[in-house]
């Protein structure tokens, strides 16, 4: 399997310096700040790329339990809300909610509700976080 790889570069101290993420291939370059992670500020940070790659992967998994159930979707729509918190080790990733929408013909809310959960269960990011942070999970039959 191939390596994936981004890579951050940053300038000056941590609450006044920037600095920019960039992914291995340059699908995606963004600007970050001490502002845009622990306040209100433009740009990106390392909690939303995480809630990124949570969604996609969720996603994907999600699709192939489906597809695989018989039931290949039309569409899965993810968001992942990463919750980063103070606590006695620091800033921690303490919650991860994902919440999904999926347009699955034929599919009863029971069997889909048991795939999503599965997918959550076994998604390789869901697997990498969730022994460090909650998981919890909205899946909407649409």
């Amino acid at each position: 399997m191939p390596i994936r790889s981004s890579s951050a570069r940053w300038q000056g101290t941590l609450t006044e310096g920037s600095g920019t993420i960039r992914t291995g291939k340059g699908g995606f370059e963004g600007n970050y700040s001490f502002k845009s992670r622990f306040e209100e500020g433009e740009g990106t940070n390392p909690e939303e790329l995480i809630a990124a790659a949570h969604a996609g992967c969720f996603s994907m998994a999600f699709s192939k339990a489906l597809s695989d159930a018989g039931f290949p979707p039309s569409s899965v729509e993810t968001t992942a809300n990463v919750h980063l918190d103070k606590t006695d080790a620091g800033m921690t990733v303490t919650r991860i909610d994902l919440d999904t929408v999926g347009v699955v013909p034929g599919i009863d809310d029971a069997q889909f509700q048991s795939l999503a959960i599965g997918a959550k269960e076994n998604c390789p990011i869901s697997r990498l976080l969730s022994p460090g942070a909650a998981i919890s999970l909205n899946a909407k039959l649409s």
